[in-house]
């Protein structure tokens, strides 16, 4: 057991480590001055060495390989906690320190250039950048296959999401593709049958939009005492289970979009503080995976957030807040809004109904990037193709094209899938708890989201990467993740005759 011990020792250092960046990084996307970036980026960049060589350590394949021998004499919950520390070690194992701290810089570098391009509506400015970001990525995918004898593809997939390939994710985004059209149009019919939301009349100021949604995270589930939210070009959650950080972005001219990219960063937020206190800083207490991680979030904003019971309790607050006058703050009229289905080419204003077609587009293009059938140069034609073909919108500019996602340009391919598979997991898993726990829907109603959170603590948080995703899921909800709950959440809500 000593070596297990020492791993556990080793391994927490790792995770301040990455701790470290994680609040760093947190602060290059909402604080930081623009002149700082260039000594920002040699910063991550040592950090991701220093992690890389802590893990590529000789002395630590001597501990696994000791460990690994006297497996016997660990507990379930180490025995999970020293294949991780395994997984993790060969991860490292694939690649070079020199290719990881290129990569970083690379990320940096492309990132930065993303937030002038977009806002300039500039590509091509944004392209050189982008295309060393793509070539690393691409040798990353290489070295990542090789060493695992997967699709390079797959290899990439596999950082966010263990375990999960491409032939899995194809035949559901199939299924999607056949289904979603068609309802679409009937939802689509639908709302036009009746009364169209009302356009809101006055401003919302950022300083009262901010005073909801912190009242509004609270209600959910979120301490201030551990966390904190900010602005940033595109909303995230980050920081650690002890430092949540949580961003958005404001429009005064609709506090909805705020408000829900906050619910939605808060679902993941509550997920990391939620995660198994006793393993924090060792591999099996970390999240499951992304896909689980967009459960968390889509769960909150989607499934509860957008429904009537969330809506009707939340009206005294916005009156409260915003004061009244304006009737277009009903709530009638803003279940219209938050529950309005229409093809946009915006992914992060999509509905829940087309969102799936954001992601399969995606999907489909990193692909191509990555197996080197779609040149970076040919990213806004293709997009602009996809779009027309999977959600019949048209982009006005690269700013609404190509450019409005943050993820590729820092280095994040292999990402998106997951958050459809995400959705379809929020699905399960909130129908799961209902049928459980029947009181769930009506506390919600009174801003009650405690039984709510007991049911996803004992299910879901509390059991870090104790199990797969697929044991999870099975465990959570009594069946394998497939699209049904997901396609009867959406008719019951959104064709309700």
């Amino acid at each position: 057991m000593e070596a297990y011990w020492e791993l556990e020792g080793r391994f927490k250092r790792l995770a301040l480590v990455e701790e470290a960046q994680a609040i760093l990084g947190w602060d290059w996307a909402t604080m930081m001055p623009e002149g700082s970036a260039d000594a920002r980026a040699d910063q991550l960049a040592e950090l991701s060495i220093v992690a890389h060589e802590r893990l590529l350590d000789p002395r630590l394949e001597d501990l696994l390989n000791e460990a690994e021998a006297v497996d016997d004499q660990l507990d379930d919950w180490q025995a999970v906690n020293l294949s991780e520390m395994r997984r993790l070690w060969l991860d490292a194992s694939a690649l070079s320190t020199p290719l990881v701290e290129a990569l970083s810089k690379a990320k940096s570098a492309c990132e930065l250039m993303w937030r002038t391009a977009r806002s300039e509506n500039n590509f091509a400015a944004l392209l050189p950048t982008f295309q060393d970001v793509v070539a690393l990525v691409r040798e990353k995918s290489q070295a990542r296959a090789a060493a695992f004898s997967l699709d390079p593809y797959d290899a990439l997939l596999d950082q966010y999401e263990p375990g999960m390939r491409a032939a899995q994710i194809d035949p559901v985004f199939d299924d999607l593709t056949d289904y979603l059209p068609d309802f679409t149009d009937q939802v689509i019919d639908h709302q036009q049958t009746t009364s169209p939301a009302l356009s809101f009349k006055k401003p919302f100021p950022v300083a009262k939009q901010r005073k909801l949604n912190e009242h509004l995270m609270r209600v959910v589930g979120f301490s201030f005492e551990y966390g904190r939210l900010d602005e940033s070009h595109h909303p995230f959650s980050g920081g650690t289970p002890d430092d949540l950080r949580i961003t958005t972005r404001y429009d005064e001219t609709d506090f909805t979009s705020s408000l829900m990219a906050v619910l939605h960063e808060t679902g993941h937020a509550l997920y990391d503080r939620g995660l198994p206190k006793t393993w924090q800083r060792q591999p099996v207490g970390a999240a499951l995976g992304m896909s689980i991680h967009e459960s968390q979030s889509l769960l909150i904003e989607m499934q509860v957030c957008r429904s009537a019971e969330f809506i009707r309790s939340i009206i005294p607050l916005i009156m409260d807040v915003f004061g009244t006058g304006d009737p277009a703050l009903t709530e009638g009229n803003l279940l219209r809004h938050v529950q309005c289905v229409k093809r946009n080419s915006i992914r992060v204003e999509a509905d829940e109904v087309t969102y799936p077609a954001h992601i399969i587009l995606r999907y489909q293009l990193e692909k191509s990037i990555i197996s080197e059938e779609l040149r970076p140069r040919d990213l806004p034609d293709a997009w602009r193709e996809g779009m027309l073909e999977f959600m019949k919108a048209d982009p006005v500019d690269d700013r609404a094209g190509c450019l409005q996602d943050i993820h590729w340009y820092g280095g994040d391919f292999g990402y998106f899938p997951t958050y459809t598979m995400g959705a379809l997991s929020a699905a399960q898993m909130f129908e799961a708890a209902r049928r459980v726990d029947p009181s769930i829907l009506p506390s919600i109603e009174r801003c009650d989201f405690r039984p709510l959170y007991d049911w996803l603590s004992q299910n879901v948080h509390s059991l870090g990467r104790y199990l797969t995703v697929s044991e999870l899921i099975k465990r959570a909800t009594g069946k394998k993740l497939d699209t049904t709950a997901f396609k009867t959440h959406l008719r019951q809500r959104y064709l309700p005759n």
